[in-house]
């Protein structure tokens, strides 16, 4: 559990520092340690509540937001990640699903890391139904494997230039908060033993602290890019690593 912990420490640090909760990599790290799967979802989806929950506030206390652009992408992915939540999937499907998940995430982490360097931006308005269908997408996703979709979000939103860097970083982490709260709804309705969940609390304690480091990283030290490297290059190497456990 100790080294554990301090992966969990290292992997809040570094996917906060780019408002991220850092969910796919923490199933990773679950995966490996041999944790028992159908507890996976929840541990990660409460690790990116306490980690993001601190992003969101200072981000929207800073003025970095636009809830008209993110709203949309909100009423698909709610429902859906509590509806993905509910899901029971055999452990081997669980396994390729994340696998491929996390593949997916690192790669377009890596490829948009120069998006955290523009300094000017010409945002777009989004159609509703584009939104609501993205967001119902990442949604079920989310509950379903225990992430929160941000690291999705956020890649799809700077593809399309939907708006400012600095507002993407923040929708990416309230999208990530609140469909962590509805995943964890969702994973609350299957036979899930809270007394088991308890017997992680020192990851929850961990990624609390990493969470704050990687917050205070992101305002006050390294670029956003340098961040956004580091964190892709670590969700890769996961990935890598578990595909040569599963395959």
């Amino acid at each position: 559990m100790t080294i554990l912990s301090i992966l969990f420490f290292i992997t809040a640090i570094l996917y906060s520092s780019v408002g991220f909760g850092g969910g796919s990599t923490y199933l990773a790290l679950l995966l490996i340690w041999g944790t028992p799967y159908y507890i996976f979802p929840i541990i990660a989806l409460v690790c990116n509540i306490i980690v993001v929950s601190g992003n969101s506030f200072n981000y929207i206390r800073a003025g970095n937001h636009n809830f008209k652009l993110l709203t949309p992408f909100l009423i698909g992915s709610v429902p859906f990640a509590f509806f993905g939540g509910t899901l029971l999937i055999e452990k081997e499907i669980f396994e390729i699903l994340l696998f491929f998940v996390l593949s997916s995430a690192g790669i377009l982490l890596l490829l948009n890391n120069r998006s955290y360097e523009k300094a000017s931006f010409s945002s777009k308005k989004l159609n509703f139904i584009f939104s609501f269908l993205i967001g119902s997408i990442l949604g079920l996703i989310s509950g379903v494997v225990g992430i929160g979709g941000g690291i999705f979000l956020s890649p799809i939103l700077f593809l399309i230039k939907a708006d400012e860097p600095k507002n993407i970083s923040t929708h990416a982490s309230v999208f990530i908060l609140i469909n962590s709260i509805s995943g964890v709804m969702g994973q609350l309705t299957k036979e899930t033993l809270l007394n088991e969940i308890i017997n992680y609390w020192p990851l929850f304690i961990c990624v609390l602290l990493g969470g704050f480091i990687g917050n205070y990283l992101n305002l006050k030290i390294f670029s956003g890019r340098l961040l956004a490297i580091t964190t892709s290059l670590l969700v890769i190497f996961v990935a890598i690593r578990m595909g040569f456990k599963i395959f």
